[in-house]
């Protein structure tokens, strides 16, 4: 889907997405990512569900959000209870989502100016398993 922004304003938005990618400004993403209105980090080591651990939220909270959202491939789906319990100790709001709705989210919340952090699993197109 593409997303018609016109000045990012020097922000790191997103434009578009669609399986096996993201685009963020004019960059195109085909790797997991992290999304910040200030920052943006092209490849985010976790590429699965099954790969994100604990370490990956200390990714996220590095950047000092006001609440994260986890895109989580194609579909909904939650993560294991190592990350459930590293979000709930950071005492951040979180939401889990599918990675097409985390995008617009993250547009909607940076549009209102709050902290948002996104970290987005990008599913390489054709692969339904991970």
């Amino acid at each position: 889907m593409k997303i018609h922004l016109e000045d990012t304003g020097g922000r790191y938005l997103i434009r578009a997405y669609g399986p096996g990618h993201v685009t963020v400004n004019q960059t195109v993403c085909t790797r997991s990512l992290i999304i910040s209105p200030e920052r943006l980090i092209a490849d985010w080591a976790p590429q699965t569900l099954h790969e994100l651990v604990a370490q990956h939220v200390a990714d996220l909270m590095a950047l000092s959000p006001e609440v994260v959202l986890l895109g989580t491939g194609r579909t909904l789906r939650f993560p294991g209870p190592e990350v459930m319990e590293a979000l709930a100790r950071a005492g951040i709001g979180h939401e889990f989502m599918d990675t097409g709705a985390a995008c617009r989210t993250y547009n909607i919340l940076t549009g209102e100016g709050r902290r948002v952090v996104a970290g987005l699993l990008i599913e390489p197109e054709g692969d339904q398993t991970s």
